[in-house]
């Protein structure tokens, strides 16, 4: 199979692209590098099979070019920071809404009909049902990042509708693991190697959010595609247990030795459109036979290690 992977040089499309050349298929990385790294790929660039192409999804010439040859389509470039939603309004809109449209677009011209799309769990707003499954009623959008990404999932439906195309939309609670760049754990440790002493922290701290492990995250990608039939598939991609952020600080200071003093700024949340209260009910994936592996803690911990082990990924934050 020839694979195409949008953000194929990302935390999660970086980890993607290595299992899928572990299992013999061809991917082309397609990523403009504005918040990949070329060094995830140092193992994949020592594979025949692999191809690195530096461009945007919003070129849409060059994005066609680069896919040509594919037979399926992971989109996986996005803008994925929701805490400046606000002061950039239409950085969403392009690098979320509109790359989307560019993606399928070059797919239609090029005869590709089979798309993955990583979405998220903020397309659910601050719902009211909890563990929230993916048919629950949708709420008022409380992030533009959210909004963005509510809008390229009802983009692939359509083109599943008007030109038969197979759309697996992968809804994902916040990401832990190798290579992991952006978030909370990043930023905490961040500051705790600047100032051991003292950690700011944004919200109350008793944010309640779920994490899954990137590996847990790609077999549910990979076995959600493997075991569904139908024209547009959607599915919630987490754990059934969750974190409150002082906890989550808890695990990463005492792995570091630390005891800082914490100080809350920001309120309740930490910033417009932050949910206080991530939670998703993964029974239809279960149902397909997947289950998560690793618990938020052990993620916790080994995205933690990965820093301590590369601590160039902070030398050169983007």
């Amino acid at each position: 199979m020839n694979y195409f992977v949008t953000g194929g040089a990302g935390f999660i499309g970086s980890n993607l692209v290595d299992r899928l050349l572990q299992g013999g298929h061809t991917v082309v990385a397609y990523d403009n590098f504005s918040t990949g790294h070329e060094r995830f790929l140092e193992g994949a660039k020592t594979s025949s099979n692999f191809k690195l192409v530096r461009g945007d999804t919003l070129d849409v010439a060059v994005l066609t070019k680069a896919m040509r040859g594919a037979d399926f389509v992971f989109h996986l470039a996005a803008n994925a920071d929701i805490r400046f939603g606000t002061l950039h309004p239409c950085r969403d809109l392009h690098q979320n809404t509109i790359a989307t449209s560019n993606v399928l677009e070059a797919m239609r011209q090029l005869g590709i009909c089979r798309i993955a799309f990583a979405s998220t769990g903020s397309v659910y707003g601050e719902p009211r049902i909890f563990p929230t499954p993916e048919d629950a009623p949708f709420p008022v959008q409380t992030s533009f990042y959210g909004a963005s990404k509510l809008a390229g999932e009802a983009l692939i439906q359509a083109y599943c509708e008007g030109f038969n195309f197979t759309g697996y939309i992968f809804r994902f609670v916040s990401i832990l693991g190798e290579r992991y760049t952006h978030g909370h754990v990043f930023d905490f440790y961040k500051k705790l190697c600047q100032n051991p002493n003292e950690l700011l922290i944004l919200g109350g701290g008793y944010q309640r959010k779920s994490y899954l492990y990137v590996q847990d995250c790609i077999d549910g990608m990979l076995q959600g595609i493997e075991r569904s039939s139908n024209m547009i598939n959607i599915y919630n991609l987490g754990r059934d247990d969750h974190c409150d952020v002082n906890e989550s600080i808890g695990w990463i200071t005492d792995h570091m030795g630390l005891n800082p003093k914490r100080e809350y700024t920001g309120g309740v949340r930490g910033w417009i459109g932050d949910s206080p209260f991530i939670l998703l009910d993964t029974r239809k994936m279960r149902e397909r036979g997947w289950t998560p592996t690793v618990s938020i803690k052990r993620g916790v911990i080994r995205t933690l290690q990965y820093f301590e082990d590369n601590p160039w990924v902070l030398e050169e934050e983007k």
